[in-house]
């Protein structure tokens, strides 16, 4: 499978660079996996899309104030995104300078805080901050919201609300679970009055999310790890729904990548660890039966899954008329509902 056969042409314009006001204003397009069908409908329509007895699963991470902005101790500026924060001090992260910082280099950030350069681990550093005060505390002092690369603005304190879903709780993501923007309160309390079950898993999104896939070959590309624990109750809750033949919805491609991680061995069973799972069509989902995401980027490793969970051709030919009507892309756009081909 070639990286090409999972192109399309996306107008500039077309890519979100503010939420929709309110959550739940944003655009559904509904594809029928099994006959391709395609539904133009808005977000506020999801309960019709879904049964009572439906278990939909979130992905409750919080995304962290990773983005930091400084200098390095020759005057050059640099841009820091913490991937994660490795113990009370110091931090995995990506680093942006005109020239790599090297070992034993000080970085000088806003409000006063400095941080040494201790090693490389390939394309991310491990940094520690002066020991005054821990790195969490910091990141929430200093700390940005770390909007995505293609939204081409700098973050303000509407972000820091919006780059959330309502449930998030434990923190650690670096990126936003996307799908879990379009909920507020209101919808989560209709869906329960309905008796659409819900449930959590907790996937810490990683920067590498947004990394490209380099390999032609889609096969020779290793996605970057990231940290996910899905609870015993909520393992018990999934069987149960699949024994008495209920769905198990996935309101988001991390959660797809949870759910098919705890049940790689066979079975569903609780986890505690790293995922580099990688999804693409030929995979046999053992645990989803529908999806709730956001339009991904053109080849990239999350069209692929939403391909293997719907048909390559038929998510294509989705994302063609998604691109025809208008519909606003990625983080801050509009929604799609999957179910299998």
């Amino acid at each position: 499978m070639r990286k090409s056969d999972f192109h399309y042409s996306l107008p500039q314009d077309l890519i979100a660079q503010y939420p929709a006001a309110p959550r739940t204003a944003s655009r559904l397009l509904a594809l029928d996996g099994a006959n391709g069908d395609l539904r133009d409908l808005y977000f506020t329509d999801l309960p019709a899309l879904l049964r009572a007895g439906d278990l939909l699963v979130f992905n409750d991470t919080r995304v962290i104030p990773a983005r930091l902005f400084g200098r390095k101790d020759s005057g050059g500026r640099i841009e820091v995104l913490v991937e994660r924060i490795l113990d009370a001090h110091r931090v995995l992260a990506q680093v942006r300078a005109s020239k790599p910082p090297k070992p034993g280099q000080k970085l000088s950030l806003e409000g006063n805080v400095t941080m040494t350069v201790q090693r490389r681990e390939g394309e991310f550093y491990v940094l520690a901050f002066d020991p005054d005060e821990p790195a969490t505390e910091i990141l929430e002092r200093i700390g940005h919201v770390p909007l995505p690369p293609y939204i081409d603005r700098a973050d303000n304190a509407a972000d820091s609300e919006r780059y959330q879903t309502v449930y998030a709780h434990h923190p650690g993501a670096v990126a936003a679970p996307t799908a879990g923007l379009h909920f507020d309160e209101a919808m989560l309390a209709r869906l329960r009055g309905m008796e659409v079950e819900t449930d959590f898993v907790t996937l810490h999104v990683g920067a590498g999310t947004f990394q490209p896939i380099r390999a032609d070959d889609i096969r020779e590309h290793r996605m970057h790890a990231e940290h996910l624990s899905v609870p015993a109750a909520t393992c018990h809750r999934i069987i149960e729904a699949k024994k008495e033949g209920r769905r198990v919805v996935a309101v988001g491609t991390t959660v797809v990548r949870a759910l098919e991680t705890a049940a790689s061995g066979g079975s569903m069973t609780p986890y505690d660890g790293e995922t580099d799972i990688f999804i693409y069509p030929g995979y046999r989902f053992r645990i989803v039966d529908a999806l709730l995401t956001n339009f991904h980027l053109p080849e990239s490793t999350l069209l692929m899954l939403v391909c293997a969970l719907g048909g390559t051709e038929r998510v294509l030919r989705a994302y063609r008329h998604a691109v025809e009507q208008k519909y606003r892309f990625y983080s801050y756009g509009d929604a799609m509902f999957v179910t299998p081909a």
